[in-house]
């Protein structure tokens, strides 16, 4: 499956097409666990603000019904 299947469509350049673009072959074990590190921070910090948009949406919903 080509990684364009993937992803949504974004516009060219975008970080995240040439993060998935990137061959791994050449990363060593070490490489590849810092990857992962940095990853799951990036992961943790989208979570973070998917929660306070959230959050924030509730509160923007509950002061309009009123």
């Amino acid at each position: 499956m080509d990684v364009d299947e993937l992803l949504p469509r974004r516009r060219p350049g975008d970080p995240l097409v040439e993060l998935m673009r990137q061959d791994l072959d050449p990363l060593s074990r070490d490489e590849l666990e810092e990857r992962i590190t940095l990853l799951e921070a990036e992961i943790a910090r989208c979570r973070g603000k998917l929660a306070a948009a959230g959050a924030f949406r509730q509160v923007a919903d509950a002061l309009f019904r009123k």
